[in-house]
């Protein structure tokens, strides 16, 4: 179940708030394969802009997400990279049910990109849902809401995969 599902190859969209958000690992090519502590002001923006400052803090210092080359770089230039190890069979039959979940404040993974990601899961034959969750950033599994996404997720796979 893709939690702010990162873009793949053919996944087009590229907002300037991901950019924003992945600068501090993307400017520096050395980064591609190892990670960088993200400073607080990085990590309010990135992850938990949709939270309180007391709860930013909290995360940020109970919950350190440092930046990691390894994934954002072959995302990033994926569309650059023919070779890219981003890519996704989305017609996969083998892959089963599948639902994306986004935060509406989201700046890392923000709805055009998730949104853009499910447009190209749809084109598999089975059950492809994508659910936005208001009011949440990308800390939205971290966060004190988490329930909130753990319940949608739960509620997917009793439907579509327990039953």
């Amino acid at each position: 179940m893709p939690i702010d599902p990162g873009p793949f190859r053919d996944v087009l969209v590229l907002p300037f708030s991901s950019l924003k958000a992945a600068s501090a690992v993307l400017r520096n090519p050395a980064n591609k394969k190892r990670s960088v502590m993200l400073t607080y002001d990085q990590f309010r923006y990135a992850f938990a802009n949709a939270v309180d400052e007391g709860e930013a803090k909290r995360l940020y210092d109970t919950v350190p997400v440092p930046g990691s080359g390894v994934p954002l770089f072959p995302a990033a230039f994926a569309n650059l990279n023919p070779s890219t190890e981003a890519q996704v069979d989305s017609k996969n039959p083998a892959r089963g049910p599948m639902k994306l979940i986004s935060g509406e404040r989201d700046h890392t993974v923000p709805w055009a990109i998730a949104n853009a990601s499910y447009k190209r899961q749809r084109r598999n034959e089975l059950v492809t849902e994508i659910e936005e969750i208001d009011d949440r950033g990308h800390s939205l599994v971290i966060d004190s809401g988490w329930e909130e996404v753990a319940r949608v997720a739960k509620s997917f796979v009793d439907h579509f995969v327990l039953s």
